[in-house]
C-alpha cells in the first residue's frame, strides 16, 4: 500500500514507536570547456524543483539580510548547465520561499577579477553599510586574491548595483601561501580591540588552513603569525564558515559575539572528500586562536551538517527573527549529459536553523518555519501498527532485542554500512522509516529508513538515504570525460536517548531532491535523484517495515506543497 499519492513535493512528519524493548589546480569542479557556454534550448522540468530555490536554467553554486529583504548572491554559469563562466547572481525575498531575480552583483570584468569571480562572504559594517568580500582569479594559472565590493546605491531596497574599487585586490597571498588555494572570505567578525577579522581557506601541503586576517578599516589587512585554526592531512579548506552559537538559548547570534555562555563552529568544506565538516569549540580573541572542543573529531570522520549531497553551505545572522541560518548547496547526481539535456544543474536547498543541542556536541537543524506556509491538504494518521515486512499508503492529499553490532564494522563509515545492510536486508528493529519517490510496483524507489543496533550498554542508531534503487535510467556517462552518475546509500548515526522507545523523522521531498532530518534534526541527509516513473501523480510514498520486531507510527502528519507564488 502506497503511503502518499501525490505529485512528487511533499512534507511530513513522523514519529516511530519501537515495541520491543530496547535492551594542480586547486578546485572542485569538472571543466567542461565545450559545454560550459552551450545554452539550453529546451529546459525539462520532470526533475526540476518546485519550492527549492533555483535558476530557470543552467548552473548555480553568501546570504544576507539587509533592511526588509533577505538577499541570496549565488554562483552561477548564465552560458551552461555545467561549472563555469561563474558570476554573482543575486536574488531577494521578504520570507526566504518566494524570491526575485535580479541582475548579477559580480561578475568579471577587471584585472583583479578576470578569470573568475569565486566564492566569498557579505558583511553589513557600522552604518548599514553592507559589503561582499570574494575571491577573485587573475590569471590562466588560477592565482586567487581576495576583492570587495559595495553598493552603487544604498537607497535601493533591491541594491542591484555593485561597485567593484580600483584598489582592489584588498588580500594577495605571501610567499607562505599556495596562491592557487588561498579563496573564500568568511563573513568579518568585530573584536574588543577594534579590529575587524576574516578568515579565508586554503592548504598547507596536506594540511587545512583557515588563514587569519585583522584589518581596522576594512580595506588594509594584515595577515596573522598564526592560522585562526589547522588540520593535519585533511587538504584543502574551502568555503569556511565561523561563527557563535548560544550555549543557553535557542536564538543566533551575531557574527561578534563572544564571551560566557558562548561556544564557537569552525565549518569547512573538504576537496578531497566532497563533504563539509564541523567542530564546536571555543575562540580565544586574546591569542586569536579556535581551540575545538577535546571530545570531538576534527577532519574526515567529524561531525557533518548533511551526510547527504550537500556542499559549500553558508550560515547567516537573521538579526530580525533573531536566528543563525545555514544554507547549503546540492549538486546534480545524474551523469553529464544528463545534466545538459534537461539545462539546469544545481539546487539550493531549504534553509535551516542552527542551534546547539542540549548536549552541547552537535548542532541541530530544522527547516525554516516561513516554508510551512507553503503546506496544503493536510492528512494525519495516529497508532498504526507496522509488523514485518508490511507497507502502508495513505491517500488522500494532492500529490524484542537490537540487531547486535558487529565490531568489524566501521563505525566512522555509516555510509558503507547503509549499502552493505540496505532497506531489504531484515534485521531486528529495522529497517523501519519510508519509501519515497516510487513507482506503483517499486520498480524505483529512494528509501529513507532507520536501523537500531545494539552494541554492549548502548544502542546506536542508523540513518540511510538510499538513491541506489532510485532510477531506471542508466548510471553510467557516455560523453568524453564525463562523470557518471552517484547513486549512494547515504549514512549517518544518530545520537538520541532511546528511552521512550521513540524516533522522529521528518522528510521534505521535492521532485528531484529528499531532505530528510532524524531526531528532531540531530542529523540530516540530502540525496539527490532521478526516477524515471515515480514523476508527478506517478510518485507514491510508503511507510514501511522489514524488521523482525513491530513498529508503530504514533503519528503522522503529510501535506502537500505548493509552489511558492513568484520563484526566481
Amino acid at each position: 500500500m502506497a503511503f502518499l499519492d501525490a505529485p512528487a513535493r511533499w512534507d511530513f512528519l513522523v514519529l516511530f514507536m519501537c515495541f520491543s524493548a530496547i535492551h594542480s589546480v586547486e578546485g572542485s569542479h569538472n571543466v567542461f570547456t565545450k559545454l560550459q557556454s552551450s545554452v539550453a534550448a529546451n529546459v525539462k522540468q520532470e526533475h526540476r524543483m518546485a519550492y527549492h530555490f533555483q535558476p530557470a536554467k543552467h548552473w548555480i553554486n553568501g546570504p544576507m539580510y539587509f533592511n526588509g529583504f533577505y538577499h541570496l548572491f549565488y554562483q552561477y554559469n548564465p552560458k551552461g548547465a555545467v561549472w563555469g563562466n561563474i558570476v554573482w547572481a543575486h536574488s531577494v525575498s521578504k520570507d526566504l520561499v518566494n524570491w526575485i531575480k535580479l541582475e548579477p552583483a559580480i561578475y568579471p570584468s577587471k584585472p583583479f577579477d578576470k578569470y573568475g569571480c569565486w566564492s566569498g562572504s557579505a558583511t553589513v559594517l557600522p552604518g548599514n553599510k553592507p559589503v561582499i568580500l570574494y575571491t577573485g582569479i587573475v590569471d590562466e594559472n588560477n592565482t586567487q586574491v581576495q576583492n570587495y565590493a559595495v553598493p552603487a546605491d544604498l537607497s535601493d531596497p533591491y541594491l542591484r548595483k555593485w561597485i567593484k574599487p580600483n584598489d582592489n585586490p584588498l588580500i594577495v597571498s605571501d610567499e607562505s601561501i599556495n596562491k592557487t588555494a588561498f579563496r573564500d572570505p568568511t563573513t568579518a567578525w568585530f573584536g574588543h580591540d577594534g579590529h575587524w577579522r576574516i578568515t579565508i581557506g586554503g592548504r598547507r601541503k596536506h594540511r587545512g588552513m583557515a588563514f587569519l586576517y585583522r584589518s581596522k578599516d576594512f580595506k588594509n589587512w594584515i595577515k596573522a603569525k598564526h592560522p585562526l585554526h589547522s588540520v593535519a592531512g585533511t587538504g584543502n579548506f574551502e568555503c569556511p564558515d565561523f561563527f557563535p552559537v548560544s550555549v543557553t538559548t535557542k536564538n543566533g547570534l551575531d557574527t561578534s559575539s563572544f564571551g560566557e555562555n558562548v561556544k564557537h563552529v569552525m565549518k569547512v568544506s573538504l576537496d578531497v572528500t566532497r563533504y563539509e565538516y564541523y567542530t564546536i569549540g571555543t575562540y580565544d580573541p586574546g591569542l586569536d586562536k579556535y581551540i575545538p572542543d577535546e571530545d570531538l573529531i576534527d577532519g574526515w570522520h567529524g561531525l557533518r551538517y548533511d551526510y547527504g549531497n550537500f556542499y559549500a553551505s553558508k550560515s547567516f545572522y537573521d538579526v530580525i527573527k533573531q536566528r543563525r541560518i545555514l544554507w547549503g548547496w546540492a549538486n546534480e547526481s545524474d551523469t553529464t549529459e544528463n545534466d545538459v539535456k534537461k539545462g539546469w544543474a544545481g539546487i539550493q536547498l531549504i534553509p535551516r536553523t542552527l542551534t546547539l543541542d542540549t548536549n552541547g556536541r552537535q548542532l541541530v537543524q530544522w527547516p525554516i518555519e516561513e516554508v510551512e506556509t507553503l503546506r496544503q491538504n493536510k492528512v494525519e494518521l495516529n497508532n498504526k501498527e507496522l509488523h514485518s515486512g508490511q507497507q502502508f499508503e495513505i491517500n488522500g492529499i494532492t500529490p524484542a532485542q537490537a540487531e547486535p553490532w558487529d565490531p568489524s564494522w566501521d563505525i566512522h563509515d555509516a555510509q558503507k554500512l547503509c549499502g552493505e545492510r540496505d532497506s531489504t536486508i531484515q534485521g531486528s528493529l529495522g529497517p523501519f522509516g519510508l519509501i519515497t519517490l516510487a513507482s506503483e510496483k517499486l520498480e524505483e524507489y529512494t528509501p529513507v529508513f532507520f536501523r537500531i543496533f545494539k552494541d554492549q550498554d548502548q544502542h546506536l542508531v542508523l540513518l540511510c538515504s538510499d538513491a541506489s534503487r532510485s532510477t531506471l535510467m542508466s548510471g553510467k556517462s557516455r560523453m568524453d570525460g564525463g562523470s557518471n552518475a552517484y547513486r549512494p546509500s547515504f549514512g549517518g548515526f544518530v545520537s538520541v536517548d532511546l528511552k521512550d522507545k521513540s524516533l522522529s523523522l521528518r522528510s521534505l521531498i521535492d521532485h528531484s531532491v529528499v531532505e530528510s532530518f532524524a531526531a528532531g534534526g540531530k542529523t540530516v541527509i540530502t540525496s539527490r535523484v532521478y526516477p524515471t516513473q515515480a514523476i508527478f501523480d506517478e510518485a507514491h510514498l510508503y511507510a514501511f517495515n522489514n524488521g523482525t520486531e513491530s513498529v508503530k507510527i504514533q503519528s503522522l502528519s503529510a501535506w502537500s506543497m505548493m509552489r511558492p507564488l513568484r520563484m526566481n
